[in-house]
């Protein structure tokens, strides 16, 4: 899973600040310069406010908009649903909550991967979890692994992790809350933004799980190869449905933009949760991911009756 980015919604606009020197006798023009000064600071309060206020117009129009959709992928049976097709994907099974305590190195590049939605050590996911838990929690097993965890976020590297890191991740995956913080920190940066974000592109309950997919295997960020970056992309060739195009149209254009950037971050890399699931699901119409559910992944053929 990749680094978790800072989406920007809105951009606020950069004011120069002058630099004023104050000559002695000059004390009109040091005047008209604090007068100029405070008149720059004050337009600038008010842009920034003005942004503001209309970011937040924007936000509740989205959300009486939502507010009148189907809940979609949010419906409880649904959500479940997919967090079985992920975890067929990141733990080859279904039963995803026997992942609150997995932990290894797969070896990609993201030091470890851990947990029920795969926060990696080097993705700053598994970190900002960590602090997260640990500010409610101060003293958690995992809490004493923070310094060691900075350190190496952005990397492979497991200094100051090994030998205790992987035992501390499992017997605090025991723990009730830790399970609860991981769940609550997969939906918040994961399937609500996901979802919400589906919605508002006028995509139905297999968009938004084709969203929520790539949100969890490429990360929230907003470069080429994060999840925003490669809408954009697909935007840039096809339409999504909130802007009148065909939803399968867009869904497969999404669908190519994903796999070409997978195959370019590791050639030779499975699909299967595109070619034999995502895509299986879209060539047979199922926009509502209606079960029974059938699928295959790594070879492996999974069922939802």
């Amino acid at each position: 899973m990749k680094r978790a980015g800072v989406l920007l919604l809105g951009a606020l606009p950069v004011i120069a600040a002058g630099v004023y020197f104050v000559v002695p006798g000059d004390s009109a023009d040091s005047s008209d310069g604090s007068a100029a000064s405070a008149s720059s600071s004050a337009s600038a309060r008010s842009t920034r406010d003005d942004a503001k206020d209309r970011a937040e117009e924007e936000r509740e129009a989205d959300d009486a908009l939502i507010a009148d959709l189907p809940p979609g992928l949010a419906a409880p049976a649904k959500k479940e649903l997919a967090q079985q097709l992920v975890s067929s994907a990141e733990n080859s099974t279904t039963r995803w909550r026997t992942a609150y305590g997995s932990i290894e190195d797969v070896g990609d590049g993201d030091g470890y991967t851990a947990g029920i939605i795969g926060f990696c050590t080097g993705t700053h996911d598994l970190l900002t979890l960590v602090e997260r838990y640990t500010e409610a929690h101060p003293d958690n097993g995992l809490a004493a692994y923070l310094p060691a965890l900075r350190e190496v976020d952005g990397t492979d590297s497991h200094e100051g992790l090994d030998p205790g890191f992987t035992a501390a991740w499992k017997a605090e995956a025991e723990v009730p809350a830790f399970r609860e913080a991981q769940e609550e920190e997969r939906d918040r940066v994961y399937f609500d933004p996901a979802v919400r974000l589906a919605k508002l592109d006028g995509l139905g309950t297999l968009g938004q799980f084709v969203y929520y997919d790539a949100m969890v295997f490429h990360g929230p960020d907003t470069d080429a190869e994060g999840f925003y970056g490669l809408r954009e992309r697909a935007m840039g060739e096809a339409r999504t449905p909130g802007e009148g195009g065909s939803e399968k149209e867009y869904l497969d254009t999404f669908l190519d933009v994903r796999r070409q950037a997978m195959e370019a971050k590791r050639p030779g890399i499975d699909t299967s949760r595109l070619d034999t699931a995502q895509r299986r699901f879209l060539a047979a119409g199922n926009m509502e991911l209606a079960t029974p559910l059938v699928w295959e992944m790594y070879g492996d053929t999974y069922r939802v009756p």
